[in-house]
């Protein structure tokens, strides 16, 4: 079966149980799955139920599709995403964002916990990305192009849209929420990085390292979905001291900073 009659399969099966257009699709990260309590939820689907969806294996990811109202605005939440390291494929990690695309979703945003590379980060910060490098990962449009859902060759001179950065911006201002920007890293995973490898991918333009977002955003922009993306900062990847991080640890600081890229997300989604 062709990726487009997967994907309608899904649309299919999700329109049977919700019949609303979510206007906003969300992807929540490694311990954010608390920013769904501030939906008013009308359903809730298990991946396992969905045809051709993988399934969260990763403690902090929830594994189901959430659809309610945020701040008056129909929104599609993802509590639990895919990641290439579970053994899933590109295209499995990046299915969701097309099923997505194709619900109805005209803005994704998309939140995950980074490793900071750029000495002026801490644990706790929020980190707009501006910009990713993907050298690192398996790029998910690899092999033949479906035409249905993009071009062969996308355009990735704006895969996290300004417009979208600038309202976040402001927001944040009035909120008075400090925010960092920058490069965030796509690695596969699942081992944190060694300390040669985060100087690495400081010295070619990260800011921010993960195993996540890169893949989806690459999807996003091939069927022209507008992205904003935000990172909490769970672990600093270049100190002197010992440099050992544990999962645990990454959970915690997110849930610790989760409040802050709630009150963001919230405000950010009424003014869409």
């Amino acid at each position: 079966m062709n990726i487009i009659n997967q994907i309608k399969e899904a649309t299919d099966f999700i329109k049977t149980i919700y019949k609303e257009k979510p206007q906003v699709g969300i992807v929540l990260g490694s311990g954010l799955g608390n920013l769904s309590t501030n939906i008013e939820v009308e359903v809730e689907i298990d991946y396992n139920k969905i045809p051709h969806f993988p399934i969260s294996t990763v403690k902090g990811h929830s594994g189901k599709l959430i659809f309610g109202k945020m701040n008056g605005k129909k929104v599609a939440a993802m509590a639990g995403r895919f990641h290439y390291y579970e053994g899933y494929s590109a295209q499995q990690v990046v299915f969701p964002i097309r099923v997505l695309k194709m619900l109805g979703i005209e803005t994704l945003l998309i939140s995950n916990a980074a490793g900071a590379m750029n000495t002026s980060f801490k644990v706790g910060d929020l980190m707009i990305i501006n910009d990713h490098i993907s050298l690192f990962t398996v790029n998910p449009l690899l092999g033949e192009n479906c035409d249905e859902l993009g071009p062969r060759f996308p355009d990735m001179s704006e895969p996290y849209k300004k417009d979208l950065i600038n309202k976040v911006k402001s927001i944040a201002f009035k909120l008075n929420i400090p925010l960092k920007e920058g490069v965030y890293a796509g690695v596969t995973g699942p081992t944190f990085e060694t300390r040669a490898e985060y100087k690495l991918l400081h010295i070619v333009g990260g800011d921010a390292v993960g195993m996540s977002t890169v893949q989806e955003v690459i999807a996003a922009a091939h069927i022209g979905l507008p992205v904003f993306a935000i990172s909490i900062i769970t672990d600093i990847g270049i100190r002197e001291d010992d440099n050992i991080i544990t999962h645990e640890e990454v959970l915690q600081a997110a849930k610790d900073a989760e409040p802050k890229l709630t009150a963001i997300f919230k405000q950010l989604i009424s003014e869409l």
